[in-house]
């Protein structure tokens, strides 16, 4: 496997806005993959729906450990996302302006 420098493997929600349409990834780059849903350029639910505030992320060790996760946040139920937004980012603000500090 080809990794860069910014080999992260990173599960995250976006949003279009305040608990509303959400989406759950999971990535190697977490501020490529945020960055290519905000400018459009990864077709499909995101970019159809307007997905483009990263609102939650966790960071993992593995791809597999994050791939888990993301298989569970995805099975779970939309209140459940919606809590764990909310418990650490109750304003729901676009944290993507935060990952390169």
């Amino acid at each position: 496997m080809d990794r860069s420098d910014n080999f992260q493997p990173a599960v995250y929600i976006m949003a279009n806005h305040k608990r509303g349409t959400i989406y759950v990834g999971v990535t190697s780059d977490l501020a490529k993959r945020a960055w290519q849903h905000r400018e459009g350029q990864v077709e499909g639910f995101t970019k159809r729906y307007g997905c483009k505030r990263l609102v939650w992320f966790e960071l993992h060790s593995t791809m597999d450990t994050a791939i888990a996760r993301e298989k569970q946040l995805k099975g779970g139920s939309r209140a459940k996302k919606i809590a764990l937004v909310a418990a650490s980012n109750p304003e729901w603000r676009d944290l993507f302006f935060e990952l390169n500090r």
